[in-house]
């Protein structure tokens, strides 16, 4: 059942840019985002009046859990989710890895934790896997180089919610709290949002459309989480956060499976580089060194 777990939420998750992708623009990105996070809210809500888990927050800690939300699900996923239709699902999958080096970076400047050495060498094969594959489409315009910047931010708005979240996990905030609060708030925000720029409010039918909705929101926002959850306490989170490190590799394949990007030397250098990177950033056969990471995957 384990290797099942980690299995499903490494493809999942290694996938989640794809279905981003196959769902498309029939409405705005903003609406799209709305949807999910008011849906995923929803069921976590649900979650936690069904369990009443322990570690309720207190007063002190909703405003880093606001900043948790805004930062993960709101500002990240809509940076990413622009990212995806401006440039590839490969590509965004593959910046969104640098995760492993820039929420440690994070963990440095605002909890004061210590930054190994080996996210810096993680940090510079991540960068040279990144710049590998950008390589070809730099004389293709300024489309995708837009989408690479945009996936940039959303990855260091993701590991300045990876920070604020880590200083929960520290005071003993459950996560299935911080998640619904977290994710309401999110939704409260892009709903103003969706609001604010006078968008009618359509919820497209299609086959594609729908399945991706659910995907995004049932499998990767919420079973592939939970799983995760449980992976934690079976095997700790240092071997669990090593699925992040083939997130390139399931990405680069998949966005070849529905002919959005060509094979390449170029697609497979920069994806297995990134992957090794990411390896060692995350400490790889290095015992202990991740049982503190935050539990924020995607």
């Amino acid at each position: 059942m384990t290797n099942f777990m980690y299995i499903f939420c490494l493809i999942v998750w290694g996938l989640n840019f794809i279905a981003v992708k196959i769902q498309g623009t029939p409405v705005s990105l903003e609406l799209s985002l709305t949807y999910r996070l008011v849906m995923t809210a929803f069921l976590f809500l649900v979650l936690v009046w069904f369990l009443k888990p322990k570690g309720r927050p207190q007063r002190k800690d909703i405003p880093f859990i606001i900043v948790f939300g805004v930062c993960n699900f709101a500002l990240s996923y809509l940076c990413l989710y622009y990212a995806t239709i401006l440039s590839s699902a490969a590509i965004v999958t593959l910046i969104f890895s640098l995760k492993v080096i820039l929420t440690p970076i994070a963990l440095r400047v605002f909890l004061k934790e210590k930054l190994h050495s080996r996210v810096l060498l993680g940090g510079i094969l991540g960068v040279f896997g990144v710049c590998v594959i950008i390589y070809p489409t730099l004389n293709q315009g300024l489309t995708d180089l837009k989408g690479i910047m945009i996936a940039l931010l959303g990855t260091i708005l993701t590991a300045i919610g990876d920070a604020s979240s880590a200083r929960n996990a520290k005071l003993k905030v459950d996560p299935i709290y911080a998640n619904a609060i977290g994710f309401t708030v999110a939704s409260v925000l892009m709903g103003a949002i969706v609001l604010f720029q006078g968008q009618k409010i359509i919820l497209p039918t299609t086959v594609t459309y729908l399945s991706a909705l659910l995907y995004l929101t049932l499998i990767a926002s919420l079973m592939a989480w939970l799983f995760y959850l449980k992976l934690l306490e079976k095997i700790g989170g240092a071997k669990s956060g090593y699925m992040v490190a083939l997130f390139p590799a399931i990405g680069g394949i998949a966005s070849v499976l529905i002919g959005e990007s060509t094979p390449s030397i170029y697609l497979v250098v920069g994806c297995l580089t990134s992957c090794i990177g990411a390896a060692i950033a995350l400490g790889f056969g290095i015992r202990g060194q991740n049982d503190k990471l935050p539990v924020n995957v995607n």
